[in-house]
């Protein structure tokens, strides 16, 4: 006879958030949960999402039974949350491979633009802009592929946002991979929580910015790589 599995029969996002709070852990929309998450809970996970999913279109009087454009509708949405839009929250960091300043380059260095996609978390309404990055390295500076800065990029976008912290968290991590001695973001992003609901602006955007080491410190610096940055808009 078989030993009753006391977790038998619990949603796997209890069992995730359980994990979560023991290790009193944030879980915030914009935390990555990846360390929480056993081999196979994702795709468990995707079909509890599916079924709160198809519970939201009953609870929109939709007829899904009937309707052969919203049929699937429950299992495509899931899909989209976890495995695309907000996988940043789901998955691991991508590989990075670090390799050190051989040729100890002190100069000027910008990313940009990337073009970043994310959602905001007020009401899942997508950001669609770009980001410029801009590195001062030195000689203890870790260099990474020109390619891993647009990686990071799209995996710290990849959770419901808002965009200030997002910029936030993207500079954190780039500065925790390569130790520059001067690290400055801009982000610009037109945001559909304007444009599709609320007030319908579609033609303003959000502009900002994170300057740190050198790029803080030293004003021309500073104003050589907003001046190098291509004309926004």
């Amino acid at each position: 006879m078989n030993p009753v599995d006391p977790d038998e029969g619990t949603p796997v996002s209890v069992k995730i958030r359980e994990r979560i709070q023991a290790a009193r852990k944030r879980f915030h929309a914009n935390d990555n949960i990846a360390d929480f998450i056993r081999p196979g809970e994702l795709e468990l996970l995707l079909d509890e999402v599916e079924e709160k999913m198809k519970g939201v279109l009953g609870s929109l009087v939709i007829d899904t039974e009937h309707d052969h454009n919203t049929d699937n509708t429950a299992r495509r949405v899931a899909k989209m949350y976890l495995k695309e839009v907000f996988q940043g929250r789901y998955v691991p960091a991508p590989p990075i491979t670090e390799f050190p300043n051989a040729e100890h380059l002190n100069e000027l260095m910008i990313v940009g633009p990337i073009t970043v996609r994310s959602a905001c978390s007020h009401h899942f309404c997508p950001i669609m802009g770009k980001i410029w990055i801009g590195v001062l390295p030195n000689e203890h500076t870790n260099v990474i592929g020109l390619s891993k800065y647009a990686r990071l990029a799209e995996w710290v976008m990849g959770r419901p946002q808002i965009q200030e912290e997002a910029v936030v968290q993207l500079a954190d991590l780039i500065q925790l991979k390569t130790q520059p001695d001067g690290l400055a973001i801009v982000m610009e992003a037109s945001h559909f929580c304007m444009s599709w609901r609320g007030v319908k602006d579609v033609d303003s955007k959000m502009i900002n910015s994170v300057m740190r080491g050198s790029f803080l410190k030293d004003a021309n610096l500073r104003r050589e790589f907003l001046s190098l940055i291509p004309q926004k808009g």
